[in-house]
């Protein structure tokens, strides 16, 4: 079946009004004129059948149509614009705005530190980075790319696998010199266990040990409850009591002292680290750029 050129371009204004968030911006950047821009969303909405924009004097939104729509053609315009590139000989530029939806404690302690470097390589790239708390919809919030912990979920979304980081239990020097070292998970029950909130069940999530095929869970107790990580390693370094966090985010403070870890023999879970995006085939340039920068310093870290 061949493409129909018209509503491609109809499209291509309806994805600019959207990107840009006015008619005017969008005719500016497309070098059409206001009323030109109209019209072509005017022939798009005859043709689907559909209003696909709500328009006020001061705004203009999608509707629930025109979402779902944008939601469809957003990666195949993507695409289409690296096919181009790619077609023509020429290296794809990474270019334009990225929005990341990522995991906090990972933004904070391992990614945060390295930006500087990802800016440099690529100074026609801006970069907006969210830190949620769980994937979200990632195409009808806008974001072009995720880095999250866990398994992916079922989904059209792109996975890959980035790293897989296990969970290590550590405390402040201070604090092993005034209670000592736990030989082994039962000894926890004695310590001061900095907990941190479930957000599914609202309760202190469970403290699992693995020493060969031996699974052991631990219940442990503490008067510090919080539902943050980041919370929870400032309070750790502090001497509050023992925690347990992502080796991936305090080896470097492991390595430099600020920390200890401690039962060293018993493995702790294992957090798979995964990037997700829209589409498989030919994902934009900006998208394959950060992917990879983040492939490459986690195998630094790993």
């Amino acid at each position: 079946m061949g493409i129909d050129g018209r509503i491609l371009a109809n499209v291509g204004v309806l994805a600019a009004i959207v990107e840009s968030g006015s008619f005017a911006r969008a005719a500016e950047a497309l070098g059409l004129s206001p009323s030109g821009v109209s019209r072509a969303v005017g022939r798009l909405e005859a043709r689907v059948g559909v209003r696909l924009l709500d328009r006020t004097t001061r705004s203009v939104t999608l509707t629930d149509e025109g979402r779902r729509l944008y939601e469809d053609i957003g990666p195949l315009l993507a695409g289409i614009g690296d096919a181009v590139t790619l077609a023509a000989g020429s290296v794809a530029a990474v270019r334009g705005r990225l929005r990341v939806n990522v995991d906090a404690y990972f933004s904070r302690r391992v990614l945060a530190p390295h930006l500087p470097a990802f800016l440099a390589r690529h100074p026609d790239l801006s970069l907006e980075l969210a830190a949620r708390e769980q994937l979200g919809d990632l195409v009808a919030e806008g974001f072009d790319i995720a880095v999250r912990f866990g398994e992916p979920p079922s989904s059209s979304l792109v996975a890959r696998k980035l790293l897989e980081t296990r969970a290590v239990t550590v405390a402040a020097p201070a604090y092993v010199k005034r209670h000592g070292c736990p030989e082994a998970p039962a000894d926890l029950v004695g310590h001061a266990c900095i907990q941190m909130r479930n957000t599914l069940t609202g309760q202190p999530l469970e403290w699992i040990y693995q020493l060969g095929r031996k699974r052991v869970p631990v219940k442990t107790t503490g008067r510090l409850l919080v539902n943050d990580a980041g919370t929870m390693l400032g309070a750790c370094l502090a001497g509050a009591g023992i925690a347990r966090f992502k080796a991936s985010g305090v080896a470097e403070l492991i390595e430099q002292g600020r920390l200890v870890e401690l039962l060293a023999d018993w493995r702790g879970e294992a957090f798979p680290l995964f990037a997700y995006y829209p589409s498989r085939h030919l994902p934009p340039a900006k998208v394959r750029a950060f992917v990879d920068f983040v492939a490459e310093i986690v195998a630094i870290g790993s």
